[in-house]
C-alpha cells in the first residue's frame, strides 16, 4: 500500500504522537510499503521517508503542556497539491481533529481516511465548544482508532462512534538489552526515577512532598529527576528549600541515556495527576524489568495493573505516594515481582506487534468502504438494509 502518515505537531520536536508515526513509518516500509510523512517541521526533515513540510510551526498552550502546530495561509492549497500527486491508498491521521492540517487535509482527502485519537483529557471544553465545526471532518474518517480506552471513551463522549483500540508501542529490545549503569548511580543505594517533562501535570510536585516522608524513613534511597521544561528551575528552588541533597535533576538526557537511567533505578515513579491517554513511560520501565509506583489515572491502569507490574494510589496523594513508594523500597522480593511481570507485560506492546494490528485495520477498513460505495449504487438499494447489517458486524 502506498501510506500517508499524518500529523498536526511540529516533527522536528519529540513527542508521543511524533514517535508513534516514526516507528509505524520504519515498520511499514520494512514489511514493503511505502510510507509518506505529512506534518510540520521547524528543522530539517528524517530522509528516511519522503517528507511534507506543510505549515510553520507556531506553539499554543495544550492540555497542560505546549503543542506546536502548523498554520500557514496557503495550507490548504499546499494539502491539495501533496494529495493530488501522491495517489495514497490510505492517509492515516494522528489527532485527526487538532487544528489546521489534518482539518486541511482531511477536507481534501478522496481516499480513505483512518484517524488515530491519542489524547485524554480532563476537560472536554474544546470538543464541546469545536463540535458543530468539527462534525463534518469527523464524518470523513472511514476508520477510527484509540490508543487506549480512556482516549475513546473522550472522544467518543462528543463524537460517538465504532473505536478500535490499538496501543502505542515500545522498542522493547531497546529497553530490555542490558547497558552500563549510570556511575553516580551505582553505589548501593536505592534510586527512584522520575522521568518526563516538567509541567504541573506531570505531578511532581506531589512526589517531592512524598519524598520528605521517604528520605526519613529511607535514608538511604535517592529521588533521580530526569526531563526538562520550564518548571526546571522552579523545583530546583522547591528542593533546595526544603528538601537535602539526595534529590539529583539531570535536566534532558540522550535517549541511550534515557535507557541507562531505567536500568539503573531500583523503582519508577509516575505521580501525574490526569491528562494521560496512555502510559509509555511505564511501559519503557516495565521492558526495563523495573518496579512500578504510580497514580491510578485512566491512562495508567490500561497499562499497570494494580499488584501485577506495580502499585497504583490516587492522584494529588502525597501520603500514600509515599506509603507506596516505602512498601516498594523496603521490599526487594516485591520489587522483583513486580519487575518480572512487568517485562512479561510489555512484550505485548512491540511496535511489530502495533504495526501488524494497523495494516490488518488499514485493510478492514478500505474493503469495508468499497463494500458501501458499492451499496449507495441504484441496483444495490433493496439489499442494503441486510448488507448494513453485516458492515455492522465487519466494524466489530
Amino acid at each position: 500500500m502506498k501510506i500517508a502518515l499524518a500529523s498536526p505537531y511540529d516533527y522536528a520536536y519529540p513527542g508521543g504522537v511524533t514517535e508513534h508515526i516514526g516507528h509505524l513509518a520504519h515498520e511499514f516500509q520494512r514489511t514493503g510499503h511505502e510510507v509518506h510523512i505529512i506534518a510540520p517541521c521547524s528543522d530539517e526533515p528524517p530522509s528516511d521517508f519522503p517528507f511534507h513540510r506543510l505549515g510553520i510551526p507556531f506553539a499554543l498552550p495544550a492540555n497542560g503542556s505546549v503543542a506546536r502546530i502548523g498554520l500557514s495561509t496557503r495550507l490548504s492549497q499546499e494539502v491539495r497539491e501533496t494529495l493530488a500527486s501522491g495517489a495514497f491508498d490510505i492517509i492515516h491521521l494522528h489527532e485527526p481533529l487538532v487544528p489546521m492540517l489534518p482539518l486541511a487535509v482531511l477536507r481534501a482527502s478522496r481516499t480513505t481516511n483512518v484517524g488515530t485519537f491519542h489524547t485524554f483529557r480532563n476537560s472536554t471544553l474544546a470538543y464541546l465548544s469545536a463540535k458543530p465545526f468539527l462534525e463534518y471532518f469527523f464524518r470523513k474518517l472511514h476508520g477510527k482508532i484509540a490508543v487506549s480506552e480512556s482516549a475513546r471513551d473522550f472522544v467518543a463522549e462528543h463524537f460517538p462512534g465504532q473505536y478500535r483500540i490499538i496501543p502505542n508501542g515500545i522498542d522493547v529490545e531497546q529497553f530490555s538489552r542490558p547497558r552500563p549503569p549510570i556511575p553516580e548511580l551505582n553505589d548501593g543505594r536505592l534510586n527512584v526515577l522520575f522521568l518526563g517533562r516538567l509541567e504541573k501535570r506531570k505531578g511532581l510536585s506531589h512526589l517531592l512532598r512524598a519524598w520528605v516522608r521517604v528520605r526519613e524513613e529511607v535514608p538511604e534511597a535517592r529521588l533521580v529527576v530526569v526531563g526538562g521544561g520550564q518548571g526546571l528551575a522552579h523545583y530546583q528552588k522547591f528542593v533546595q528549600a526544603r528538601v537535602s541533597d539526595d534529590i539529583v535533576f539531570t535536566g534532558l538526557v540522550s535517549d541511550e541515556d534515557k535507557v541507562r537511567y531505567y536500568q539503573s533505578a531500583d523503582v519508577f515513579c509516575a505521580p501525574s495527576t490526569g491528562g494521560e491517554s496512555f502510559g509509555v513511560v511505564l511501559l519503557e520501565a516495565m521492558a526495563a524489568g523495573r518496579a512500578i509506583v504510580a497514580t491510578d489515572i485512566p491512562g495508567y491502569r490500561g497499562v499497570v495493573t494494580d499488584g501485577k507490574e506495580g502499585l497504583l494510589v490516587p492522584p494529588k496523594n502525597s501520603d500514600l505516594l509515599a506509603q507506596a513508594l516505602l512498601q516498594a523500597l523496603r521490599d526487594p522480593e516485591l520489587r522483583s515481582r513486580l519487575g518480572s511481570n512487568g517485562r512479561q507485560t510489555a512484550q505485548h506492546y512491540t511496535w511489530k506487534r502495533v504495526s501488524s494490528q494497523v495494516l490488518d485495520y488499514y485493510s478492514e477498513t478500505i474493503h469495508r468502504r468499497a463494500l458501501l460505495d458499492r451499496l449507495k449504487q441504484p441496483r444495490f438499494r433493496r439489499v442494503r438494509r441486510v448488507a448494513s447489517g453485516v458492515v455492522h458486524l465487519l466494524s466489530h
